[in-house]
């Protein structure tokens, strides 16, 4: 009963209008194309609607910011198996799961999103892809069709650059092998499937770490490298606007949801929650699928995406949830991801400390 008071006191303060703030609501997200397209789509809107400035801070993921003592930001933009994870830690505010808008036809939010989309600690906005991308011209006649085709220098020769992270990288790795998708987090659970996806991650030639989101489009644009993962609309971006000689390969594309969240010693909670209100409703949805290809976490968004407004691509064709690019998709575990990623993390980044050559996090290779 408690817990049902307090929601509707935090509806109440939403529905009665918008927060009156000294400064900026601080919303932390990732950058580049996909700002630029949250700008246009979210941002200068909600300030328009509201007249409260939105101030931007970019960052790479993960949750080092959010456990500092005073992390100076309202709402986090960050993937579900990272919110999860901090909202275990208690680093996220609990949001009230009525707190977002019903559809245009009156249909109840928890109806019209995807199922799992309206968690505890945050509330899904999109879905993404990591996806490979690759330089036609560095293939003559032929071209990668599998996600094993990233690890076979011989046909596909030339340095990658892929995510410094094990996420995404352990699955392409055990897929490389043959291994079922239903199968690829029982195996990875194991000392083995750990250590034969290190394996075929450290059998590849030149391989560039990248962290920065817009940082393998550019690697690829520039030459430096022939294929590589990344967001599928930050190689959208790069193609359509900036006509970039890149194509994606669709195969194994890792799905995730991407949400929002509201730190737990947010200075304005209040403003946050009439942001997330705003930021997920149906037009929103609908229209920041029309700058960037990601998919809306609401089906009544998804049947509203369109043109591209700069070039008129039916951006349809190129959200990951069409069916034509889902269907040999994975969908990230991202329960999996939330209980395991420290360890994860710190293992990955060992196994790179030694050059691709671990036996534990605290026992590397012998010496030759």
């Amino acid at each position: 009963m408690v817990s049902r008071l307090i929601a509707a006191m935090l509806l109440g303060l939403v529905a009665w209008g918008t927060v009156a703030l000294a400064d900026p609501l601080r919303v932390l997200s990732w950058g580049g194309a996909y700002e630029r397209a949250q700008r246009k789509a979210l941002f200068d809107p909600f300030t328009e609607q509201t007249g409260l400035e939105v101030e931007v801070h970019q960052y790479d993921g993960g949750l080092d910011a959010l456990r500092r003592a005073e992390a100076p930001w309202d709402v986090i933009d960050m993937t579900r198996s990272q919110a999860m994870a901090a909202c275990q830690e208690g680093l996220l505010q609990p949001l009230p799961h009525d707190l977002p808008a019903p559809a245009p036809d009156g249909t109840p939010a928890e109806r019209d999103f995807l199922p799992g989309a309206i968690g505890d600690c945050a509330l899904t906005h999109s879905l993404f892809a990591t996806v490979v991308a690759y330089r036609p011209d560095a293939f003559p006649g032929r071209r990668p069709s599998r996600i094993a085709d990233l690890f076979d220098q011989e046909r596909f020769p030339g340095p990658r650059a892929l995510q410094r992270t094990p996420a995404v990288n352990l699955e392409w790795a055990l897929l490389s092998y043959g291994v079922p998708r239903e199968e690829l987090y029982r195996l990875l659970s194991t000392p083995r499937g750990l250590r034969l996806a290190l394996e075929r991650l450290g059998e590849l030639e030149e391989t560039h770490w990248w962290e920065a989101g817009d940082e393998s489009p550019r690697l690829l644009v520039e030459g430096e490298v022939v294929m590589a993962s990344g967001y599928n609309g930050r190689f959208f971006d790069a193609v359509v606007n900036r006509g970039a000689p890149i194509e994606i390969l669709w195969d194994a594309q890792v799905q995730e949801h991407e949400t929002w969240a509201i730190p737990r010693h947010a200075r304005h909670p209040e403003a946050a929650r009439e942001f997330i209100r705003f930021a997920t409703t149906t037009e929103r949805q609908a229209e920041l699928a029309r700058h960037i290809p990601y998919g809306p976490a609401r089906h009544s968004a998804a049947i509203r995406v369109s043109t591209h407004p700069g070039s008129g691509v039916d951006m349809r064709l190129h959200i990951p949830t069409h069916p034509l690019n889902a269907e040999r998709a994975i969908e990230k575990d991202e329960t999996w991801y939330a209980h395991t990623l420290a360890r994860m993390d710190d293992y990955f980044e060992a196994w790179l400390a030694t050059d691709g050559c671990l036996i534990s996090v605290n026992e590397p290779c012998p010496s030759p």
